[in-house]
């Protein structure tokens, strides 16, 4: 048997393993995460910013469209590093076993994490005054919460829903004007700006009605571990999506960390701009692209 094939059964047994499950569940409730995980970024934020100096603090007053600052660049590269352990260690495996899965399930999941995901963007679609955009994706959610079955499937696009793409509240903040901030790199979440983080944390204040749903009201039919599990399958999604990408783009890099922060920091831009380059691709030449421009 294949090393990716014992990846695959080790990764399918664990993940019908209801003991494993009730185990992880438990841990993440006794060490309460979701506080812990807030903490973290807020106390990371508000470290950073006593470092920034005056510059990180009037960046973030008005929008900046030249080049952002890298006002902590020797924690984020050192946060970069382990990153980088983490996902040769961990992600990246556990990404290439999630291949295996057969494509109508892998269709399946994304289009469950799409749909769950137009809670935040409709919103988002209101306060960029996008009002049209706002009914389109709410009738999409609608319709493929139903007949879709929570997502699963993806009826809408068949009747004309599809002009879909993401919005999320650091996206808002840049529509309104507000300038990106310094980079940063934050431990796990990988590469943002202090636009960015502030319009992250804006879901664990009320902003993400999925998270409402789970980590606040925890009921008996959806718990906190719901939500972080659909963070962290979104997260291995993206990844498995995009093996060849980052390694391609990994080996023809000088300095990977530059390219990823300048990748990063593009494709922010262009969504905020509504461009239709969107980076979450298989196609390596659509990265190619964002690296030579």
């Amino acid at each position: 048997m294949s090393n990716y094939w014992q990846k695959l059964v080790s990764f399918t047994g664990f993940y019908h393993s209801k003991n494993s499950f009730t185990l992880i569940k438990d841990t993440i409730y006794n060490l309460r995460m979701k506080k812990l995980f807030i903490y973290i970024i807020i106390s990371t934020f508000i470290s950073l910013s006593s470092f920034a100096g005056s510059d990180g603090t009037n960046e973030l007053s008005k929008k900046n469209n030249g080049e952002v600052k890298d006002c902590f660049e020797t924690f984020n590269r050192g946060v970069f590093a382990i990153n980088q352990a983490l996902d040769a260690l961990v992600i990246e495996p556990i990404a290439k076993g999630y291949r295996y899965l057969p494509s109508p399930i892998r269709t399946g999941t994304s289009n469950a994490l799409n749909n769950i995901s137009l809670v935040v963007t409709v919103p988002n679609n209101l306060l960029q005054g996008d009002i049209g955009l706002a009914g389109k994706n709410s009738a999409r959610f609608v319709v493929n919460s139903t007949l879709g079955i929570l997502g699963i499937f993806d009826p809408a696009s068949k009747i004309g829903l599809n002009d879909y793409e993401k919005e999320d509240w650091g996206q808002t903040l840049g529509k309104w004007g507000v300038g990106e901030g310094c980079y940063i790199v934050l431990p796990i979440l990988g590469p943002s700006t202090v636009r960015d983080t502030v319009g992250s944390l804006t879901n664990y204040m009320g902003g993400d009605a999925w998270y409402n749903i789970t980590v606040k009201n925890d009921t008996h039919h959806v718990s906190d571990f719901d939500y972080y599990a659909s963070v962290a399958t979104n997260g291995v999604d993206f990844r498995a999506k995009n093996i060849e990408s980052f390694d391609n783009l990994e080996k023809n890099s000088i300095d990977f960390y530059a390219s990823v922060k300048s990748l990063y920091l593009q494709d922010r831009r262009k969504k905020i701009s509504n461009s239709d380059d969107i980076t979450e691709t298989m196609n390596d030449s659509d990265w190619d692209e964002i690296e030579t421009q």
